[in-house]
């Protein structure tokens, strides 16, 4: 009998786009589906996969709600056993936050099969809180930050998980007398980018032949493209469902915060970046996931409380001047990532899931 398998995701596209890889992954082999929580939902193709919404308000940090709260969550653990024991779940994946903590906790009593992803450097609260109930984590590295030391034997390092279509994207070009430079700032956008590169662009285009590619919110693209339309700088202005592989493809360098599948997307397809990573990311897992990269030589990180437009645009400067740098971190990318291949990365998920399920049935 073909086994059922729940991914449990929601949130930021930082969660839900990871999931819906492990989705790819999985479908041939399993009867896949995903739960996600309303805002997770933005981050879906709805015809193309097969979920479900299931809601899990955020945790509020008002004590006065307590109580209030701890019913709240008993509700939603009765409601996730009675959500798995319906489409008779067998195998439950989560990808962090307290979006899957109801339904990690239901596994626990129903003893469904529960494996974590945790695609950052520091292992996030949720998946620290399960990590003793799983069978095993999928990581990047064995060198994650805040890990128990005990339940190292439990991770699973497995090459980055990337959409399908990056295997199949061009490589980015050398930077010569063209500046293509990729602006992105994440699912939930950077506001920091939209305004502090202003003079940084304008410079810039009096220095190269320049041109902008610049992820955004929504609400910020018409005022970009007024600016960019008053200095006459030649743009590309996308938001997060775009497909970013093309941006990338015809990116030579890139400005971007540190999220674990934007920094994985940037090494596989060569594109060496300044990080900024955002200061209040939980656990400043930015940080760690930008300096993770940044030892294996593949970017520069710069911290946000430190700079400015002009130290930004002596920094490109310096590395459009200078190019050996430059050509080392896209020898690094290269080598790092030569073993990242969709193959590798479903062999590799389908017989660890194989290998739990059996030795423990």
């Amino acid at each position: 009998m073909i086994k059922k398998i729940l991914i449990s995701t929601g949130g930021s596209g930082g969660h839900v786009v990871p999931a819906t890889i492990l989705y790819e992954h999985l479908k041939n082999q399993f009867h896949v589906s995903v739960s996600t929580d309303i805002r997770g939902i933005n981050f879906l193709d709805k015809d193309k996969y097969n979920f479900e919404i299931f809601n899990v308000p955020p945790i509020s940090k008002n004590f006065l709600l307590l109580p209030l709260q701890f019913f709240s969550i008993i509700y939603l653990i009765i409601k996730s056993i009675f959500f798995l024991r319906k489409r008779k779940i067998n195998i439950l994946i989560s990808t962090g936050g307290y979006m899957s903590l109801p339904l990690c906790i239901a596994s626990k009593i129903l003893n469904i099969k529960l494996f974590l992803f945790e695609p950052n450097m520091v292992l996030g609260r949720s998946n620290k809180f399960f990590i003793k109930f799983c069978e095993k984590i999928f990581c990047y590295s064995d060198r994650i930050k805040n890990f128990p030391n005990k339940y190292l034997d439990k991770i699973s390092v497995i090459p980055a998980l990337l959409r399908k279509k990056f295997y199949e994207t061009k490589k980015s070009e050398n930077i010569n007398e063209y500046l293509n430079l990729l602006v992105i700032g994440g699912s939930q956008g950077a506001k920091i980018f939209d305004r502090l590169i202003e003079n940084l662009i304008i410079e810039l285009s009096k220095r190269y032949i320049l041109k902008i590619y610049q992820q955004t919110n929504l609400n910020n693209i018409q005022i970009l493209k007024e600016f960019y339309r008053d200095n006459n700088i030649n743009h590309e202005l996308f938001d997060f469902k775009e497909d970013i592989s093309n941006f990338m493809s015809k990116a030579n360098m890139c400005l971007t915060r540190a999220g674990a599948s934007t920094l994985a997307e940037l090494v596989f397809l060569n594109v060496p970046s300044l990080v900024i990573p955002l200061p209040t990311s939980k656990d400043n897992h930015q940080f760690e996931n930008a300096f993770f990269y940044n030892e294996m030589g593949c970017n520069w990180v710069l911290n946000q409380n430190e700079i400015n437009d002009k130290t930004i645009m002596n920094k490109i400067v310096n590395i459009m001047d200078n190019k050996d740098e430059y050509l080392v971190k896209k020898m690094n990318m290269k080598n790092f990532s030569y073993q990242n291949t969709w193959n590798n990365i479903n062999q590799k998920i389908i017989s660890v899931i194989n290998e739990n399920r059996i030795s423990k049935n």
